[in-house]
């Protein structure tokens, strides 16, 4: 058992009769509470290890019991030790923390409680088992998908469905936090698997009302000059390879109700492929919902959806403007219509704009996994 050694404390400027002046007082009770709590959380840090960057972390802060210490305390302390100052201690967790708890921060936003309409916190009970690289998402023993536990609730009404999903997420903090806090809970939310803190953007997601799709690597026709990285599905892949990599992909969190492509042309024109993929991914519960590279694919056993347009093809406000003037005229015509988009600035706000005014244009927003069904 590993043991914490905690430094001698001195006092160079306190005499003998300071020292035992001070041995008396109230506040010494509070000084060392703060200094074994304080040491306490080093020695953590000492034997998980040094942080890594970005990671995962969960932020302590002290100002709480630094500003309730009784008057003077600061005072007593400060010719023995200078000047005091607040420190929080940040310490590594696993890259699948629990799920927000009250008083701390995760990658650096607070979750003192669930906000209004939030999903539950993930994993659900049944809903996963033990894999070699983490969780995997599982069909629970009463027949419960995470497709179903994951999803966002949806109730139609008569008004035209339109859906939008916006992907690239957890790859910039900055981006990844103006999408799960500007964008209205009904837009789907879609991440990348190798995005670090992947599980506390997931969990601060669903915390804001959106579901969530991870993101799978598949083959490009320009690959290995566009590569989406070591573990993309290949379209010549045998399938216990495709489903080797798929399992790493969705070790990586919990929480999420489908998957959905990240580029991917050449895997999703292969039949045999695909069908590995999508076998493996219906064992498990999920759906699939494309950008519109997989629209020829059959369903393969699991719930589907694709994307008819990509709405910042063109990065520019007028275009963006464009292919959201025609999603509606699309689901005017066929009762609802789904988009797809990347977490650029200009898609964010031009999106959170527009979906702000479509009730009164006669339109539901609507999760993406309400338009999903098995074809």
């Amino acid at each position: 058992m590993a043991m914490i050694a905690l430094p001698r404390l001195s006092a160079p400027r306190f005499g003998i009769g300071g020292l035992r002046a001070l041995a008396g007082s109230r506040y010494v009770g509070v000084g060392a509470a703060a200094a074994l709590f304080v040491a306490a959380l080093a020695g953590v840090g000492v034997l998980i290890g040094p942080m890594a960057g970005g990671a995962p972390h969960m932020r302590i802060s002290l100002s709480g019991p630094f500003n309730r210490a009784p008057v003077g305390w600061r005072e007593a302390l400060a010719p023995a030790s200078g000047a005091l100052a607040i420190t929080e201690d940040i310490v590594r967790l696993s890259d699948r923390p629990f799920g927000p708890l009250a008083g701390i921060t995760w990658n650096g936003a607070a979750n003192e409680k669930p906000a209004p309409g939030a999903l539950p916190t993930a994993p659900l009970p049944g809903l996963y088992a033990p894999g070699p690289g983490g969780p995997l998402p599982i069909i629970s023993a009463d027949g419960r998908t995470p497709f179903d536990g994951y999803k966002r609730p949806f109730s139609a009404n008569t008004k035209p469905k339109i859906a939008l999903i916006i992907g690239g997420l957890g790859l910039n903090a900055r981006a990844t936090r103006q999408a799960i806090e500007s964008l209205p809970p009904e837009v789907t939310l879609s991440f990348a698997p190798y995005a670090e803190g992947l599980q506390g953007w997931i969990d601060e997601a669903r915390a804001h009302g959106h579901e969530v799709l991870l993101e799978t690597p598949m083959e490009p026709l320009d690959y290995p000059d566009n590569d989406p990285g070591p573990y993309t599905l290949m379209a010549d892949g045998s399938p216990p390879e495709i489903v080797k990599k798929l399992e790493w992909v969705l070790s990586r969190a919990t929480g999420y109700f489908g998957l959905t492509n990240y580029l991917g042309s050449r895997f999703l024109a292969n039949p045999a492929a695909y069908q590995a993929f999508a076998s493996a991914a219906a064992g498990r519960g999920l759906g699939f919902i494309d950008d519109g590279s997989g629209a020829r694919m059959v369903s393969g056993g699991l719930p589907r959806a694709s994307a008819e347009r990509v709405i910042d093809d063109q990065l520019s406000q007028a275009a963006i403007d464009q292919q959201l003037l025609a999603l509606e005229a699309g689901a005017l015509q066929r009762g609802q219509a789904l988009g797809a988009g990347f977490a650029y600035p200009v898609t964010l706000d031009k999106v959170a704009r527009w979906a702000n005014g479509l009730a009164e244009r006669g339109f539901q927003l609507a999760p993406a996994s309400a338009l999903a069904t098995r074809r």
